[in-house]
C-alpha cells in the first residue's frame, strides 16, 4: 500500500542534495587551502602512487557532488564519490577500518556514509526531480 506521502522522487532528490552538499564543502575547504592537496599527494606518494593522483580528490569532492546536486550524470557523480571515498580510506583511514569511538559508534562513520550513499545514488538513479532525469 502507497501512501500519500510516499514519493520516490523525493527521497532520491534528499539523498542527491544531503550527499551532494555534504561532500562539497570538503572539496570547497580543499579548494581554499591547497596544502590539503600536497598532504594527499604525500600519502599517494608513500604507497607508490603518482602525486597528481591527488587532484582526483577535487574530482571526487567538488565535480561528482554538483553532478550529484543537479542530477546530472549522477550515477557517475555516486561513483566518483564512492571511489574517492575508498582512495581516502585506504591511504588515511585505514588503521581506523575496524575501529570503534568511545561513545561505540564506528570510527569510520562518516566515510562510511559518504561511500555508502554514492554507491545508493550509483545504483539509484537521480530520480525524476532532476536536470536530467535517469
Amino acid at each position: 500500500m502507497k501512501l500519500p506521502f510516499q514519493n520516490d522522487a523525493v527521497g532520491k532528490l534528499l539523498l542527491r542534495l544531503t550527499l551532494g552538499i555534504l561532500m562539497l564543502l570538503h572539496g570547497i575547504a580543499k579548494l581554499l587551502h591547497p596544502s590539503a592537496l600536497e598532504f594527499i599527494g604525500s600519502k599517494l606518494a608513500a604507497v607508490g602512487l603518482p602525486t597528481v593522483l591527488s587532484y582526483g580528490a577535487l574530482v571526487g569532492e567538488v565535480l561528482a557532488p554538483v553532478l550529484i546536486i543537479l542530477g546530472i550524470a549522477s550515477r557517475i557523480g555516486g561513483l566518483l564519490v564512492a571511489i574517492n571515498m575508498v582512495f581516502a580510506i585506504c591511504l588515511v583511514h585505514a588503521a581506523e577500518l575496524f575501529a570503534m569511538t568511545k561513545n561505540g559508534g564506528w570510527a569510520l562513520e562518516l566515510q562510511g556514509f559518504y561511500l555508502f550513499c554514492g554507491l545508493a545514488i550509483f545504483f539509484l538513479g537521480s530520480g525524476k526531480l532532476a536536470v536530467r532525469p535517469d
